[in-house]
């Protein structure tokens, strides 16, 4: 799928947020960054939705990986997203509501693969 609008984001996190329980997980790439010598992205944009408890999950990495700094009340744990039905498993306080995971992606697309600012980061 390639996206190139804030519907496009939108058409995403809906196929996420209703499709199989195997596939609540995307990876992103922007076409606006470089590529390394071997051809890969240069980054990876993990973006996932949890529609059942309104929570999601973003991970940017380049040469660092980077998680929010959720909310969640939910001190230490894991939770599990799905990418063509393999478990990635995330910091249960590294989720953030639904409408910022839409946010991020946007401005992630909207700025040229950047790591959006709409949220505060950490290193994992």
């Amino acid at each position: 799928m390639i996206i190139s609008s804030p519907e496009g984001v939108d058409e995403m996190l809906d196929l996420l947020a209703t499709g199989e329980k195997s596939e609540t997980m995307a990876t992103l790439y922007s076409k606006q960054r470089e590529v390394l010598p071997s051809g890969f992205p240069d980054h990876e944009f993990l973006v996932g939705v949890d529609q059942a408890r309104k929570v999601g999950i973003v991970s940017f990495a380049d040469d660092r990986n980077y998680l929010p700094v959720g909310k969640s009340q939910e001190a230490g744990g894991e939770v599990e997203y799905y990418f063509t039905g393999n478990s990635r498993e995330f910091p249960a306080d590294a989720e953030i509501p639904l409408p910022l995971v839409r946010d991020a992606v946007v401005e992630f697309l909207l700025t040229g693969g950047n790591l959006p600012q709409c949220i505060e980061w950490r290193e994992e």
